[in-house]
């Protein structure tokens, strides 16, 4: 009788706009495949406090960094759907990993269930300090000088940030040297540090790193400027109008997670963009919520089927592989 009963109400949970409060104990476990500290932990951070109000559940986050964001991801994958397990990743581990790491024998458009977009947010290219490089111009010419000493900092293989230093290089036919890190949060350390001259990442880490001075932002993607960074160019102002990279940031599921319980969890995510205090983040990480037609899993499934063979191009054409 007692199992009969848990099963009852585990079912209950999905069975209406929210989840019932009758079963408190069962969290829902949202998985971020990077390091804490970094873009995407933070706006899951954000989302989980706001989609817990809506689900009437606790949302417990966990990082399971490394491998591009497959390391999560497969912990995803192997979760059971029932929509207790989700993942609040980026254009990193869903649209990019799969083709650069080829052992990963994956594909996010068949391996994944899309749930909903979180936000498309804005990159910027910021140096240290202690690099001495105050403009975009500097840095380029730095870069084009023979075995350039310039150190870029990234987020890892595979990761937004790898693959838009990379995209940055192609663009401006400059190459520096590439460093490693597992996640955003310890690149971004190290530039303030001054042990690395480069790093481009998202608004949501980039602005509250410029606080200080330590971190000086050169330029920033978009056809306009970002409030929060009111005197940094865009890439285009800045000589560079080939940059146009956005990260966008999703919730997945695991495959075979039924569709009435994806369809509560899409509208948790976009109950809490209605919530002041998500608005008032968003805006301070620069990151514009998603308008109601790029909401929920359907356009997410588009962004996805796009998004994969658009990088596809991109690191065939540079040559990366990962094994």
């Amino acid at each position: 009788m007692k199992r009969t009963l848990i099963a009852a109400c585990t079912l209950m949970l999905f069975s209406s706009s929210a989840l019932a409060s009758d079963f408190p104990s069962k969290a829902v476990h949202m998985i971020v495949p990077y390091a804490a500290g970094g873009s995407t932990d933070g706006l899951a951070r954000v989302m989980a406090e706001a989609m817990s109000k809506s689900l009437g559940q606790p949302i417990v986050v966990e990082n399971v960094g490394g491998g591009g964001g497959m390391i999560g991801l497969r912990r995803l994958m192997q979760s059971e759907p029932d929509g207790y397990t989700i993942s609040l990743g980026n254009m990193g581990n869903f649209a990019i990993a799969g083709t650069l790491y080829p052992s990963a024998n994956y594909d996010p458009r068949r391996d994944v269930a899309p749930v909903g977009l979180v936000a498309k947010v804005p990159m910027v290219l910021s140096v240290s300090q202690k690099s001495g490089i105050k403009s975009m111009d500097e840095l380029l010419g730095k870069l084009r000088v023979p075995n350039s000493p310039i150190n870029i900092g990234h987020s890892g293989p595979g990761s937004t940030g790898h693959i838009a230093s990379i995209y940055f290089g192609m663009v401006t036919d400059t190459k520096g040297q590439q460093i490693s890190y597992r996640g955003a949060g310890p690149a971004i350390a190290d530039l303030m540090g001054g042990v690395v001259d480069v790093v481009i990442d998202q608004t949501v880490t980039m602005i509250p790193a410029s606080k200080g001075g330590r971190v000086i932002p050169l330029a920033v993607s978009g056809e306009k400027r970002v409030a929060e960074l009111p005197d940094t160019p865009t890439f285009a102002e800045a000589g560079v109008p080939k940059f146009d990279l956005h990260v966008w940031n999703a919730v997945v599921a695991p495959v075979g997670t039924p569709p009435d319980r994806i369809e509560v969890l899409a509208k948790a995510i976009s109950e809490a963009f209605n919530d002041p205090k998500v608005k008032a983040q968003m805006e301070t990480f620069a990151a514009p919520i998603p308008p109601a037609e790029e909401q929920g899993p359907d356009y997410l499934k588009s962004l996805i089927d796009s998004e994969v063979p658009r990088f596809e191009e991109i690191i065939k054409e540079a040559k990366l592989q990962v094994e």
